[in-house]
């Protein structure tokens, strides 16, 4: 188990002991959206609440099994940003929506972190019941399409829907951020930048390019290729090196 995993785990849990012990917790830490002006600490407090021990087993054997494997992928830091981000547009999405319900539980955090691992691992199968295999992708295709149902359908009263639908929104917002401002983001918009006509050929388009942004042994290679196209001596075959890399 990946560190903040576990933190979020035992943390969730260990409030969930609280508010078993001390009844007072939950009225005081639960999200009702249109008293965020008055209670904006629920926005955050209301994900480590939970309504009871399904609902917090269910929670956490998601974060269990979804989890490790995106905060490997992403680090700690970017990984916790994406679950409080899903969890805090999963407020404002029920804000939006069920302004005066009383909401507690990690879902909107932890369907973002799904979303995550659908997003990087399409393919990979997940067994629902233990039984029943779905890639991650249809999976969390059907989840999105079961939330907008019950949301919208006004089926399973007392779950809430916006909430979830807040976090996969949340979610895609800011890993489609992360992949923007990452190396291979700012180096496919420098590719499919629109260029002069008279800078078409390959040679030109990759003249453009940050160096600096290719791995050390494709700069080499790039910087010997540009270099020969300057004299106008390409062999085909470092030609069509040039135009396999080149936007179309």
């Amino acid at each position: 188990m990946t560190p903040w995993v576990q933190r979020l785990i035992v943390v969730n849990v260990g409030m969930f002991l609280l508010s078993s012990v001390l009844p007072a917790v939950l009225p005081a830490l639960l999200l009702v959206p249109a008293l965020i002006p008055q209670r904006p600490w629920t926005v955050v407090t209301y994900m480590f609440l939970h309504a009871g021990p399904w609902h917090l087993g269910f929670n956490m054997l998601a974060l269990y099994f979804f989890g490790p494997r995106v905060e490997a992928r992403l680090g700690g830091r970017q990984f916790l940003s994406l679950y409080g981000l899903s969890g805090l547009v999963g407020a404002l999405a029920s804000l939006a929506f069920t302004p005066h319900a009383a909401i507690v539980g990690a879902s909107g955090a932890i369907f973002g972190v799904m979303l995550g691992y659908a997003r990087y691992w399409p393919r990979a199968l997940i067994y629902i019941w233990g039984v029943v295999p779905i890639q991650a992708r249809w999976f969390v295709i059907g989840m999105t399409a079961l939330s907008l149902f019950g949301g919208f359908g006004g089926v399973q009263p007392g779950v809430a829907h916006f909430a979830h639908l807040g976090g996969f929104l949340g979610g895609f917002a800011y890993l489609n951020w992360l992949e923007r401002r990452s190396p291979a983001g700012r180096f496919r918009a420098q590719v499919a930048a629109p260029l002069h006509p008279l800078d078409s050929s390959p040679a030109a388009q990759w003249a453009k390019i940050r160096l600096e942004d290719l791995h050390p042994v494709n700069r080499e290679e790039v910087e010997r290729l540009l270099k020969k196209s300057e004299i106008a001596t390409l062999t085909p075959d470092e030609q069509a090196v040039l135009n396999r890399f080149s936007p179309t």
